[in-house]
């Protein structure tokens, strides 16, 4: 199946708001809990790549409180949530959300230790500066970690999934998740873009609709 672009932001108010509110929270668990396996517990900055609205930053904040979190997103309903959800929980000091585009943050080069991202990749058409841009802001010697989606063989197979893991969920959030799944890459598409940008990176599929990319820079 090819792949089936999708817009790169989701930044109306109501679909950020169904992304919050969906349970997310085992699978950003395991994510955060897969990253923190990976990395050292030494302090390191950090930065998020496509937060949403900040779970995973608030999560590893509390797995390495010694870490500075940045998130970046380019919603700004997915920022707001983000905010209002590290103050709740206490952590705005720890964990800062800028608005920004992966493929051009901005951010001093040379500016992180750890990147990560989940579920970013398929959003973007263009991938070569946003590989560019990672190499750019990663210290030496720093560490990447992202998550993303598989793309199915079939459209079939795409509704599969999403009955099987959003079935529960409102259709907002439904129909989301389908147009991610036909905007994914696939592993060896993953490798073209790594060897293209000169990034000696891992990728390998995780589970039944995930793909992890992961290494140092």
């Amino acid at each position: 199946m090819k792949r089936q672009s999708e817009g790169e932001y989701m930044d109306l108010p109501q679909e950020a708001q169904a992304y919050a509110d969906a349970d997310f929270s085992a699978v950003n668990q395991a994510f955060v809990d897969a990253l923190v396996a990976f990395v050292a517990d030494a302090p390191a900055d950090a930065i998020d790549l496509g937060t949403g609205p900040g779970d995973i930053p608030i999560r590893l904040a509390k797995a390495r409180p010694l870490w500075r979190i940045t998130g970046l997103d380019a919603s700004d309903a997915m920022l707001a949530i983000a905010r209002r959800k590290a103050a709740d929980a206490g952590l705005a000091e720890q964990v800062r959300f800028l608005a920004g585009d992966a493929k051009n943050t901005g951010l001093p080069e040379k500016s992180f230790d750890v990147i990560l991202s989940n579920s970013i990749l398929h959003h973007i058409d263009q991938t070569g500066p946003f590989w560019a841009e990672v190499k750019r802001i990663a210290r030496p010697v720093a560490k990447i970690f992202m998550r993303d989606l598989a793309r199915p063989g079939s459209e079939p197979a795409a509704r599969q999934i999403v009955e099987n893991y959003a079935g529960g969920e409102n259709e907002i959030l439904k129909e989301e998740y389908y147009r991610s799944l036909l905007a994914a890459y696939t592993v060896p598409e993953v490798r073209e873009q790594l060897d293209s940008a000169g990034l000696s990176l891992t990728v390998r599929v995780a589970s039944d609709r995930h793909l992890d990319i992961s290494g140092r820079i």
